[in-house]
């Protein structure tokens, strides 16, 4: 008989890390009294703009504004979209943040103003309030019965206690499913709804803390409850009006969010769900949440959607719109008028204009330390200095678009820290944006579809 040998082969699965542009953000880095730290969360320099996001933030937090927008300005590299990130890490999750480019609205398959609409709609939170019945308690018994031959329905008994009383209860097919998923054991303190047989382990009780020789540090331990098994309780949803509106315009329902499907929902449609949330406002039984609508690269947008925009602030249902703008002096876009950061100045009338100025060299040594450590990188004193000094002399973006590199490099030659060697060896095979265009000009004869300039074709002329 032939051996039949079964190899298994075991793959070292690691959990990927990436690091975005604004990854090592975490708040506006504020104190209790809105100053803003010179670093702190993330956040170095622009002390002006930061503090006066934190009155916004704190404006928003409270529910005092809706309808107000913001125009975040300044040249590029200086943190407008960090701020905005920022802004977004401490509203939490939750009060809605939507974050849109406004090039993405010509490239959505639907009109330029029910993109900006949904926008809109997915920037404002509906809290719900239900009441629901809620069973509450320690397990003290599972008991599953099995039929002898396998077949047929199980049934059971689930024995919960608070420090008060104990109670009996049968189970069906369907709890002992839900139970069986839970992983639910003695001393576990779980919690059912009894409208929707939904089973949550909150965790395991104190008093069980003794019943094995080690735990793992995920386990949580929590109090027996006290007082009655069956208890009525609030639940709180927060959903966005966008998500109401495509439950309400699709046959499948909440699945067209998943497929992302969503289409143009019809107008007849959001004037009933606007209706509806006014009734569940007067009733009590909702709150709305004004969220933040972010549009970056504001500049891309035409007259047609400036003026939605300017009519869209003004509905009850509006969200503070944060927008942001790297341009001084430039034409609307589609017409022949130049202005202010390329906005119609009836627009910009209404805006809060924060300006963000260009970092300082020790702001730049700071936002890079902060990189470093957010990409993993070690880089010695030398060279981060050196890194700097090419932040100043190119941009900041250039000189973090280096550290990787750079730490690549390093690892290349088996070393563990960058070294100022690294540096410029990255430095030589990427260029800069200076030294790219002095190149273009160099060799700009021997590129295809060159438009060469007058001096240039009187030059080749002679």
């Amino acid at each position: 008989m032939d051996n039949i040998i079964s190899t298994s082969q075991v793959r070292d699965i690691t959990r990927l890390e990436r690091s975005g542009t604004h990854s090592h953000i975490k708040g506006l880095g504020l104190n209790e009294k809105l100053e803003p730290r010179s670093n702190s969360q993330g956040m170095v320099g622009q002390l002006r703009a930061r503090k006066a996001a934190g009155v916004i933030l704190k404006m928003i937090q409270k529910g005092k504004i809706a309808g107000r927008a913001i125009l975040m300005a300044g040249a590029p590299g200086t943190g407008k979209t960090a701020i905005a990130m920022a802004m977004a890490q401490e509203l939490g999750d939750d009060v809605p943040f939507t974050s849109i480019s406004a090039s993405e609205v010509f490239s959505l398959e639907m009109s330029k103003t029910e993109s900006l609409t949904q926008a809109f709609r997915k920037s404002i939170g509906v809290r719900i309030k239900e009441e629901t019945d809620i069973i509450e308690g320690e397990v003290v018994e599972v008991q599953i019965d099995r039929s002898v031959t396998g077949v047929g329905s199980k049934t059971g008994k689930l024995t919960l206690k608070t420090t008060d009383m104990e109670t009996i209860y049968d189970l069906g097919q369907k709890m002992i499913e839900s139970l069986n998923k839970e992983k639910v054991v003695a001393g576990d303190v779980i919690q059912i709804d009894k409208s929707t047989g939904r089973i949550t382990k909150l965790g395991r009780s104190f008093l069980r803390a003794r019943d094995f020789d080690a735990t793992g540090s995920e386990v949580k331990f929590v109090q027996c409850p006290d007082g009655e098994l069956q208890t009525r309780k609030e639940l709180v949803h927060t959903v966005s009006i966008h998500e109401i509106d495509v439950i309400n315009s699709r046959q499948q329902g909440f699945l067209a969010l998943f497929s992302g499907d969503t289409g143009e929902i019809k107008p007849e449609i959001r004037e009933q769900i606007n209706q509806k949330v006014a009734e569940w406002r007067e009733e009590g039984k909702a709150t709305i949440v004004p969220g933040v609508l972010f549009i970056d690269e504001i500049h891309m947008l035409d007259m047609e959607c400036f003026s939605f925009l300017n009519r869209a602030l003004e509905d009850n249902l509006a969200p503070v719109v944060i927008m942001a703008s790297n341009r001084g002096i430039a034409k609307i876009r589609g017409t022949n008028y130049k202005s202010p950061h390329g906005m119609p100045l009836d627009l910009l009338d209404r805006l809060s204009i924060i300006s963000t100025e260009p970092y300082s060299e020790d702001e730049m040594h700071e936002i890079l330390k902060i990189r470093c450590i957010e990409e993993e990188a070690e880089l010695t004193s030398d060279a981060i200095d050196i890194l700097t000094k090419i932040a100043t002399e190119t941009s900041l973006r250039y000189a973090i678009n280096l550290i990787t590199t750079s730490y690549l490099v390093a690892q290349k030659r088996k070393s563990l820290k960058v070294d100022v060697a690294d540096i410029k060896r990255v430095y030589s095979l990427f260029l800069d944006e200076k030294r790219s265009v002095q190149y273009v000009k160099e060799f700009q004869t021997e590129f295809l579809y060159n438009v060469a300039d007058d001096t240039s074709s009187k030059m080749a002329i002679d």
